[in-house]
Order: C-alpha cells, then structure tokens, then sequence
C-alpha cells in the first residue's frame, strides 16, 4: 500500500479519528503513528505544525500507547468541535518525562483552563455529555503519574498538554 493510501485509511467515524491499521510504534515510531491521526484534519484543508526532538527518546510501549490515545483524543476534538485552521503537535523531552502537547487556533471553550490533578473534575463541568474523552484521557494519564492540562477559552483555541514519567 503507498503512502497516500495508507493516509486516506485514516479517517473519522462521528467526529472521532480511526485508524484501522495496527499502530506500528516500532516502524514509524510514535510521532509517525500520531502524524498518521492527522490525515482527517489535512483533508479538512487545517495546517498542521510538528514539533519534535531532534534526538529518539526510548519510551516504553505502554507510554507511546498512552500518548499515542492521547493525540487521538486531542485531535479528535479539534476535528469535531474546534473550527480551527492550524493545529500544532508538539513531542518534547522533559526532566524525566516526555511531553505532548496538541495546541488549536480554534474556538475554544469555556470552563477549560485546568492543571495537574484538576482536570477530571473540571471537564466533567462542561455538562451536556461533552468532556467524557477528555475525562477518561485524564484518569488514564494519572493512574500513569502523569499530570494533564487543558487550557481553554472561548475564542482563543486549546492546548491539552500531558506529561508521562518515563521513570
């Protein structure tokens, strides 16, 4: 299968990225299998920005699978719900962690700045059975030790930001 094919089996489902092809860690390594969750948001005619390490970092499979879910939901969301023209994916090495960070320049929403340990509660106040991805993501990052931010305001985009212990 060429690439392009490849890429156009990505796709959405309801708003939410699918990609039906097993995630392959080990070949593309994890900013690949996250650029893979894109294809949906480039067809839609968003910009997407990465940001990466100029070196490999060696995570376990467990945490590329975490952040990998992560990126899914991230990007799920500013497909379904942002009505933004760029989106940037961010991976980048901290003391003892690693980090990623998926930023839109769309619309926002309220109630959505929230740090560490704070944000299960504060996406379950979103109401209207919005913030259940997002909900779940947080439980998942913190039963790993790591710590989740969402930063959101109508107007000005979001950025969900995880940091997973790599120790």
């Amino acid at each position: 299968m060429t690439t392009a094919a490849t890429l156009e089996a990505v796709t959405d489902a309801g708003g939410v990225i699918t990609d039906p092809q097993p995630v392959d860690f080990h070949r593309l390594g994890l900013a690949g299998c996250i650029d893979r969750l894109t294809a949906p948001l480039r067809r839609q005619g968003m910009c997407v920005h990465w940001e990466t390490p100029h070196h490999g970092l060696e995570i376990s499979s467990s945490c590329a699978s975490l952040l990998y879910r992560t990126a899914q939901e991230a990007l799920s969301n500013t497909f379904k719900h942002a009505h933004a023209t760029d989106v940037t994916v961010r991976l980048s090495a901290v003391f003892h962690g690693i980090r990623l960070t998926v930023a839109d320049n769309g619309t926002g929403f309220a109630n959505g700045t929230s740090r560490a340990a704070e944000p299960s509660a504060q996406v379950r106040g979103r109401g209207s059975g919005h913030g259940a991805g997002l909900h779940s993501m947080s439980v998942a990052v913190e039963e790993a030790g790591g710590t989740v931010a969402i930063d959101s305001a109508p107007g000005t985009g979001t950025a969900v930001t995880v940091t997973i212990p790599l120790d």
